[in-house]
């Protein structure tokens, strides 16, 4: 099912991603940055959801199922770098400061700051074509709705 997503996601010259395919390769990098510690919490898996649900106007249980389908695609995603430049090439640039309040939000779910999860939230901002003041705006602003 997620081959074709993949194939195309890293081709030399990726072509844009369908809306749903998007909003697919977004939720990956959500489940990607839950996973960066080594410790995939409920809470996270929640804070995902939730967001899904919030994001796309989704039921809870589309947003469920969304979420499942991704934790799927992580695992036979690509390198970060190329996955998260997907996800910048399908994301408008004044809507990637919501998607990286968005991973901030799960990075923050568990109550804990973990060196690995700020250090692939770092790449990812650089990948997504944002700065670390930008960074650090999406954490406050993930921070104070927790």
């Amino acid at each position: 099912m997620f081959a074709d997503l993949l194939r195309r996601m890293t081709a030399p010259a990726p072509a844009p991603l369908s809306d749903p395919d998007a909003r697919l390769a977004l939720a990956a990098l959500l489940v990607r940055v839950a996973r960066s510690d080594g410790y995939y919490a409920d809470s996270e898996a929640q804070t995902i959801t939730q967001l899904l649900s919030d994001r796309y106007a989704l039921d809870i249980t589309a947003a469920r199922d969304l979420r499942k389908n991704a934790e799927t695609l992580e695992s036979e995603a690509p390198d970060t770098v190329r996955f998260t430049r997907a996800i910048k090439d399908a994301v408008a640039h004044e809507k990637r400061l919501s998607v990286l309040e968005a991973l901030w939000s799960v990075a923050l779910a568990d109550g804990e700051r973990d060196a690995g999860e700020d250090s692939q939230l770092r790449l990812m901002s650089n990948l997504l074509g944002l700065s670390d003041v930008d960074s650090a705006r999406a954490r406050q602003k993930a921070t104070q709705s927790l």
